[in-house]
């Protein structure tokens, strides 16, 4: 696959690609892909297009259940595997000219221009092509998912002959005869319930789900032929247009689902939302477009001056996210590939709490990033039930490592069993919000329920070693997943001890501040309170926690230094990355790590060690890191700066922001690395910004990277949105809100609304 900045142009607001490569289509569909935090979908052409492509259209919280179940020995094992379903290809338009079809990959592309706006949401092309019948037509397609009407697309599909007068044929339909690309055997998820002649509504196999698309049409001086077929609304026009004359065709496609409407409702609901788009035409909605997304940048955007790359990388990142969720409905979470393609299954992970709740925490508000906390609350039940399944007991919760309602649907034993840090993960999400939004009334309301299941989990999953005279953790697989079945990984181990002191100064703060409900919840979760937390302080203070005091580093778990420690810039760069090149047991034979795993304990806690501990720690790991999870490079770049490592730091940084965009990872046909991206966030906000929570009190100690002349972003605190610009000179925060204390490079003040903090000081 060939890299896609050569193709990409660098511009702040703006992905701009110049040419046709039918080689990068796939590439170009998943880095093009529009959402709206409902539904979304990859930047396919609406024309027809025989060449290579992965078709994608993704409706939030429809899923389809694969069969996963592979040996009876394998007790607790998933029942099945999440798929994230390609829906209708709502955005299809047949386009021919004097009867020829127009088809990129059969004709001549003289020229072609694709942009998407990210400041608007809006998906922009042009191209000027040549059919095989001597026809030369200039082709404009503009389109959008409705912020504000989540279940409306919008097109507008303009074609105009250069050379001489030609006959036009649109024809414009929903597509519901899908596939899936991974589907075994061709399988189809997808049944029809019902076609009309602008509308047709299909039902999911096995899980039950329904959706009806619908369009509404219009074309200038044409008279539509309704040509309809089962699955496939379509309607059909003809207009002359003489040379230099434009056809412009406008479609508005109305999207519903059962997770929203009765399946007896939908046909008509659908088809209701696309006639009030036509109503409101083109022109209005893109206004409305626009004045949407102006109000979501304003609370998050990232202005980086110096370093053009770099500002684009970051606001695609954000651009990304706000894309794939937006908070409007519970039911709904951040898939890794978000509605750009179709990898992985579920839409919920660890990536959730560890790296995409602090984004939304700081620029949507404290509302939505609640809501992300709720969604784990609304499944504590099911994750009870998983652990149930792997012999847990009394109310003791996994959650699971990947899920869509709540069940475990990850079908890797290593991963499924193992890699339980995802429990420290979710309780963190809790503090991690809780700290940031002083917002302590969540645990009586939710928290605690969650945080006293986790620890309960934890003191039963440690074993007593006799020979060490601690607890252990055997067993367990860590961040790294290029080593699986380990025992006593320092991070696991870490947070687990974290999770049960958390759970306890939790139960203790509801008893004294919220005595009701901490009745409730001792009686619902049947809490013994001075039996279970004396139990856990207990195991906490005899935890085994490997460390070599030689070179001063926490040990990743058992029998790491056994291994022949080789550094990453020992490797042949023609074995990159070794998850493509090498075999599964050569990699987990290695001592080589797939992403930060000691450091991300040390990224978390980073108040409970000491710099030089850090600093130690970050120079052996990451020396041996091959960052070949799009989640590593992110950790990385904040450790790095808050060790003074500058260059590192800006290494890291682009590869995090940029990793989609010049396809690092040789995979974005696949979709991109949407919850990574909340990744790409932190290290601005966290590691250059410097911005971290201490004492109660927001905290700025910004670094700022050598080649950038200033950096400027904006986070909500509290209600207050602050703008946090950061120069070589010193750093200037200001207030929009009532007055709210905040510290910069260590000194309080009570910011004023309208007021500002300025500090000649800065970390460089």
């Amino acid at each position: 696959m060939q890299n896609n900045r050569l193709t990409l142009c660098i511009d702040p607001w703006l992905l701009i690609e110049q040419d046709f490569d039918p080689a990068r289509v796939k590439s170009s569909e998943s880095l093009f892909a529009l959402g709206n935090g409902v539904m979304g979908g990859r930047a396919n052409f609406e024309e027809r297009y025989s060449g290579p492509s992965l078709q994608g259209n993704y409706i939030g919280g429809v899923y389809y259940p694969d069969k996963t179940r592979v040996g009876w020995w394998k007790n607790g094992y998933p029942e099945y595997f999440a798929k994230v379903l390609n829906s209708a290809f709502w955005i299809g338009v047949d386009v021919r000219i004097d009867g020829e079809e127009l088809d990129l990959a059969q004709c001549e592309v003289k020229r072609f221009y694709r942009e998407m706006d990210m400041r608007r949401s809006v998906l922009t092309r042009r191209m000027t092509v040549v059919l095989k019948n001597g026809a030369e037509v200039e082709v404009e397609a503009v389109r959008f998912l409705s912020l504000e009407r989540r279940e409306l697309g919008v097109i507008r599909y303009s074609v105009t002959p250069v050379n001489r007068a030609a006959e036009i044929t649109f024809s414009p339909y929903i597509d519901a005869d899908v596939r899936n690309s991974d589907a075994n055997y061709d399988e189809k998820f997808w049944e029809l319930v019902q076609t009309d002649a602008d509308v047709t509504q299909s039902r999911t196999r096995k899980s039950g789900f329904e959706v009806a698309w619908a369009q509404a049409v219009v074309l200038e001086g044409a008279q539509f032929v309704c040509e309809t077929e089962p699955e496939k609304p379509r309607r059909t026009a003809t207009v002359h247009r003489d040379k230099g004359e434009t056809a412009t065709l406008y479609k508005y496609a109305g999207i519903c689902s059962s997770l929203n409407h009765r399946p007896e409702e939908l046909a008509v609901a659908a088809q209701a939302v696309a006639a009030d788009g036509l109503q409101s035409g083109f022109d209005a909605l893109l206004k409305e477009q626009e004045e949407a997304w102006a109000a979501r940048w304003h609370r998050c955007d990232i202005d980086i001056d110096g370093d053009a790359a770099a500002q684009q990388g970051i606001r695609f990142c954000i651009f990304m996210l706000l894309q794939t969720y937006t908070g409007v409905d519970t039911r709904l979470n951040i898939g890794p590939k978000g509605f750009t393609g179709e990898k992985y299954g579920g839409v919920t992970y660890w990536d959730t709490e560890a790296y995409c709740l602090p984004f939304y925490l700081a620029t949507t508000g404290q509302e939505v990033a609640r809501e992300l906390l709720v969604y784990r609350y609304n499944q504590l039940d099911k994750a009870i039930e998983n652990a149930a399944q792997l012999g847990f007991k009394e109310g003791a919760a996994l959650y699971p490592m990947v899920t869509i309602n709540g069940e475990e649907c990850h079908n890797e034993w290593e991963i499924t069993f193992e890699e339980i840090h995802r429990n420290g993960a979710i309780a963190y999400a809790i503090y991690n919000y809780i700290r940031y939004t002083d917002d302590r009334t969540y645990l009586a309301e939710g928290g605690l329920e969650v945080l006293l299941s986790i620890a309960r989990f934890w003191a039963q999953r440690i074993t007593w070693s006799e020979a060490r005279q601690q607890y252990v953790m055997l067993g367990v697989t860590g961040p790294n997943e290029y080593e699986n079945n380990v025992n006593n990984n320092w991070y696991t181990s870490y947070i687990a001890c974290w999770c049960m002191r958390y759970a306890a100064e939790a139960a203790a703060w509801v008893r004294e501040n919220r005595p009701e409900d901490y009745a409730r919840i001792c009686a619902k979760r049947r809490f013994d309170a001075s039996a279970e937390t004396a139990r856990w302080m207990e195991i906490v203070g005899k935890m085994y926690l490997g460390e070599d005091r030689e070179r001063g580093i926490f040990l990743q778990q058992d029998g790491y230094l056994d291994k022949e420690q080789v550094l990453v810039s020992e490797l042949d760069p023609v074995e990159r990355p070794i998850n493509q090149k090498w075999s599964w047991d050569r990699i987990l034979r290695s001592c080589f790590i797939k992403q930060a795993d000691v450091l991300q304990g040390l990224y978390f806690f980073q108040e409970d060690f000491d710099i030089e501990t850090i600093r130690r720690n970050f120079r052996f790991y990451e020396a041996r890191t091959v960052h070949e999870s799009s989640l590593s490079p992110c950790v990385h770049a904040i450790l790095a700066a808050k060790i003074g490592d500058a260059a590192k730091a800006y290494e890291m940084y682009l590869r995090t922001s940029r990793l989609d965009l010049d396809d690092y990872n040789r995979e974005v046909e696949e979709g991109c690395h949407v919850t990574s991206m909340a990744g790409s966030w932190l290290a601005v906000v966290e590691g250059f910004g410097g911005m971290r929570m201490r004492d109660g009190v927001l905290n700025f100690e910004p670094h700022l990277p050598d080649a950038w002349r200033s950096l400027a972003f904006r986070v909500d605190y509290r209600g207050r949105i602050l703008t946090v610009t950061v120069t070589h000179d010193g750093i200037d925060v200001r207030n929009e809100g009532e007055p709210v204390e905040i510290s910069v490079c260590g000194e309080r003040s009570l910011l004023l609304g309208s007021a500002s903090a300025v500090s000649n000081e800065s970390n460089q």
